[in-house]
């Protein structure tokens, strides 16, 4: 694996390397290869789930639905795709704390939803948010908690969301920088910038 293809943003998590030792594609050689190869694998995983079929037969609200979002999004790139992290990070629970952690977020999104505690584009956005500030995956956490949001959205029959009207947001620019600071905010509870930029 060539120094290229290890270079990620400066707010990205690192993979270890026994996570980059379970890349799948042999013809992957820089980051612009990988980052081809997971974009075209997460198209494939967006189109499957956001199907009526698949959007009437599974209940995103369960830890099994996360792990299968997540194994559909990255089954062609990693070899640990929908299995929780079991590794520190600079950021997100420890891997022990997953678990619950995951279990406790579904709970209290199904709460907000029975009680309409938050309007539907609040509740898809702090599903978001608290899915990445768990960072339950070895990568791919934010993909993964934003194609939720827009399966949370299509369910309830919502517009998609636009995410800054970027398709990429792996990429260093004022996009991610703007996702970032917002995921910031509401870190702070102030969930109008990540609102804004969902529906930019």
């Amino acid at each position: 694996m060539t120094d290229e293809l290890l270079e990620e943003p400066d707010d990205a998590t690192p993979l270890t390397a026994n996570e980059r030792h379970d890349l799948i594609p042999a013809t992957v050689a820089t980051r612009a290869d990988l980052n081809e190869w997971e974009r075209e694998n997460i198209l494939i995983a967006r189109t499957w789930a956001l199907t009526p079929r698949q959007l009437a037969r599974h209940d995103p609200l369960t830890e099994e639905y996360l792990r299968l979002l997540h194994r559909r999004m990255f089954d062609r790139t990693w070899r640990w795709a929908g299995s929780f992290r079991t590794s520190d990070r600079n950021l997100g629970y420890p891997p022990h704390l997953i678990a619950p952690a995951v279990r406790d977020l579904l709970q209290d999104v199904r709460y907000w939803i029975d009680h309409r505690v938050f309007d539907d584009d609040q509740i898809a956005v702090r599903a978001h948010h608290r899915l990445v500030v768990v960072h339950p995956w070895p990568n791919g956490n934010g993909r993964h908690a934003r194609l939720f949001a827009d399966v949370m959205n299509a369910r309830s029959k919502r517009p998609q969301f636009t995410w800054g009207r970027v398709m990429d947001l792996t990429h260093a620019g004022s996009a991610r920088r703007a996702y970032i600071a917002a995921l910031r905010a509401a870190d702070a509870n102030d969930f109008a910038p990540i609102i804004e930029f969902a529906r930019a």
